[in-house]
């Protein structure tokens, strides 16, 4: 019998069993299972494989490696896990392109939202990675997933990875122009086009003015984690970056858009 661990971290109780994790499912659920196997079918081994189900749980593969956990480890906060998480980031929405293009656009635990082009992942963030060394190679729950545009998934990921936080905030790292530097470099590896990168810093503030706002809703309809990370003022940090990210627009659009004609 394998030994079980709790796995730490996110809103569910997930536990590990050997090479398998066991996680809750919802009625999203279905949409996943399906994104998992497509995913599997094109190769794409940068996202779990599902195993059907067990007890009411979904059963997934294991990824092995370091967690990008708050606060980050040297390996999670270096220039190739930047680089690499980027890199992760725009092969999974390639494998996804032509996925979307058929894909319901109902029964996702969120709602898709127009231009689609992609499937995203939701919550790209290293908590949500795993690191071989310090390279991200590993992308897990797509709870969140959805029909969507990628800047979407862009514009959390840079906010995550570069990361587009305050200075003194409990997941700052950097100053602002060592931030400015590494959002450049995410979003060229990326390979994220002129037009995106124009509209990319009010994406930004826009997914953290959303997510305050999911938040909230999850908390009033009982979710008891959401109503934890409130209690716990996380949603001041949300609101006060995405402050920051506009006073700090002319620093970081200056080093999106270098070279760019936009």
């Amino acid at each position: 019998m394998s030994e079980r661990e709790v796995l730490v971290g996110g809103v569910n109780e997930v536990v590990r069993l050997g090479d398998r994790v066991h996680r809750p499912t919802g009625p999203w659920s279905p949409r996943i299972h399906a994104l998992l196997e497509f995913l599997a079918a094109e190769g794409f081994t940068g996202a779990p494989r599902f195993h059907g189900t067990v007890d009411g749980l979904e059963v997934l593969d294991f990824l092995p490696g370091e967690v990008g956990n708050y606060p980050l480890s040297p390996a999670a906060a270096s220039i190739p896990a930047v680089e690499s998480a980027a890199s992760l980031l725009r092969a999974y929405h390639d494998a996804t392109a032509g996925y979307a293009r058929t894909a319901p656009r109902d029964g996702w635990q969120v709602p898709a939202i127009e231009p689609v082009e992609v499937i995203c992942h939701g919550d790209y963030a290293p908590y949500n990675c795993v690191l071989d060394g310090d390279h991200v190679v590993g992308m897990f729950d797509f709870d969140h997933a959805r029909p969507g545009p990628r800047l979407w998934d862009v514009a959390y990921a840079v906010y995550r990875w570069s990361p587009l936080t305050a200075p003194g905030s409990a997941d700052a790292l950097g100053s602002p122009p060592e931030q400015a530097a590494r959002l450049r470099l995410f979003c060229d590896r990326y390979g994220l086009d002129a037009p995106s990168r124009a509209a990319l810093l009010d994406m930004v503030a826009h997914r953290l003015d959303t997510m305050v706002a999911h938040m909230r809703t999850e908390a009033a309809a009982g979710n008891t984690a959401f109503a934890g990370h409130l209690a716990a003022g996380h949603h001041l940090q949300y609101l006060g970056d995405a402050d920051y990210i506009r006073a700090q627009r002319p620093l970081f659009e200056e080093a999106l858009t270098r070279g760019f004609s936009i």
